[in-house]
C-alpha cells in the first residue's frame, strides 16, 4: 500500500522494538481522504496482530496514539524595510483551516519487520 499522506520516520532499540512516527497536515477537502489511510493502517495492525493491541509493557504487540488538531493561519504581510532595517507586519484575515493530525505506533520486533515490509518498502521503490 503507497501512502499519499502519512510519512513515517523510525526508530528502533537493540531488541528490534520500534516507533513509527508520522504527520500530515491537509485541507479540509483532503481530511477524509487522509482518515481513511489512518484507518487502512491501523486495520491492517490489528489483522496482522489480532488481540494484541495493548501497550508494550502490558504484553501486546502494539499500539497506537493519535491526535488531530484544527487550526487556521494568517498571512502576517510581513515585510523588511532596507532603509530603516525594520520589519513591519500587517495581519491578514485567517485563512482556510488546516488539520494537523500525528500518528505514532509502537510494536514488537515482529510488529516493525511486518510494519516496515509493508508500509516502508513501498516508499523507498519509488
Amino acid at each position: 500500500m503507497n501512502l499519499s499522506f502519512l510519512d513515517f520516520d523510525a526508530s528502533q532499540a537493540a531488541d528490534g522494538a520500534g516507533n513509527f512516527d508520522a504527520m500530515a497536515t491537509v485541507s479540509p477537502g483532503q481530511r477524509q481522504a487522509l482518515l481513511e489511510e489512518v484507518a487502512a493502517v491501523l486495520s491492517w495492525a490489528d489483522a496482522q496482530f489480532p488481540g494484541a493491541h495493548a501497550a508494550l509493557d502490558d504484553g501486546g504487540e502494539w499500539d497506537y496514539h493519535l491526535q488531530c488538531q484544527q487550526e487556521w493561519t494568517a498571512d502576517e504581510g510581513m515585510a523588511y524595510d532596507l532603509a530603516t532595517q525594520q520589519f513591519s507586519m500587517q495581519a491578514g484575515p485567517p485563512g482556510m483551516p488546516r488539520h494537523n493530525l500525528t500518528l505514532s505506533l509502537s510494536g514488537s520486533a515482529q510488529f516493525c519487520a511486518a510494519f516496515e515490509s509493508r508500509f516502508l518498502q513501498a516508499k523507498h521503490q519509488d
